[in-house]
């Protein structure tokens, strides 16, 4: 299943699914189903299954806007240096190789919609895109072994974890230069992990302006995403809807020779097979 949210003019967004090109929202196959969408992960055993549009009429999905599938997740956390290609690229950036995860959050108010405008920062032109596969935790846990990781998964999304560079290298920890608003852009939907499978062999590729930049596999993840939920899991208890940003692939703007930051007017897409793709265009801060 693919859920999305959505919002139809000036109404505020709702909670829905995609079904045949068409946008159903949730409360119209199923009135007492959760309004956001951290309601509808945590209630998905009951509601799940009674999710099927039926009689609903629906409406095309060329005329709904798109938005973040969750307003404001819970915790936003994601891995560094976790692509081979993207690891030797970063010791050419003086950047040390890490033996351990590494681990960094974005501020929840980066989030952005799928197709939003991303802000190229008044206090910094190293403005970068970084595609990555993102998954969205549906069960709750703490200590969660390998061979249990995949239970605690509700679906996939695309994401692109959108980086000020110089504010990310100035102090060991990453956190303000991957935080700034319209800087978390992510969907278009969650695609639910009954679809997905093993989420290990799935094409990963970024453009900017037509151009690809990034082409890997997610199979070339350095730890998996069994491992991260597992290591994650041993400090903090994960929540239904956070977000595990899972790590990119060799090709930032960062790594080219000479450095390609994103300026005003680039449009950068990002495509993971079977989830979908998310298009943001660069525009100044006001």
């Amino acid at each position: 299943m693919r859920l999305i949210r959505f919002s139809v003019g000036k109404a505020p967004a709702v909670s829905g699914l995609v079904k045949d090109g068409r946008a159903y929202a949730l409360s119209d196959i199923l009135p007492d189903a959760p309004h956001d969408m951290l309601g509808v992960i945590a209630d998905w055993d009951r509601i799940g299954a009674k999710l099927d549009p039926g009689a609903a009429k629906g409406m095309p999905l060329d005329r709904v806007k798109l938005r973040a599938p969750i307003a404001r997740p819970g915790k936003i956390l994601a891995i560094g240096l976790n692509y081979a290609d993207h690891i030797e690229e970063s010791k050419d950036a003086g950047i040390a190789i890490p033996t351990e995860q590494v681990w960094f959050c974005k501020h929840t108010t980066s989030v952005n919609d799928p197709d939003g405008d991303i802000e190229l920062p008044k206090v910094s032109p190293m403005l970068d895109y970084e595609v990555e596969l993102v998954a969205v935790i549906g069960r709750r846990g703490r200590h969660i072994s390998r061979d249990d990781a995949p239970a605690h998964v509700f679906g996939y999304c695309v994401g692109n974890d959108v980086t000020v560079r110089d504010w990310q290298h100035r102090t060991p920890q990453w956190m303000l230069g991957k935080s700034f608003d319209t800087h978390c852009p992510f969907g278009p939907a969650i695609v639910t992990a009954d679809e997905v499978g093993d989420p290990h062999g799935l094409d990963i590729r970024c453009f900017v302006n037509g151009e690809r930049r990034q082409n890997s596999n997610t199979r070339h993840l350095v730890f998996n995403l069994w491992d991260q939920i597992a290591h994650l899991s041993q400090a903090m208890t994960l929540e239904p809807g956070d977000l595990i940003f899972t790590g990119t692939p060799g090709g930032i703007g960062f790594g080219s020779k000479p450095y390609r930051p994103l300026k005003v007017g680039d449009v950068v897409r990002c495509e993971v097979a079977g989830i979908g793709e998310i298009e943001n265009r660069v525009v100044a801060e006001g």
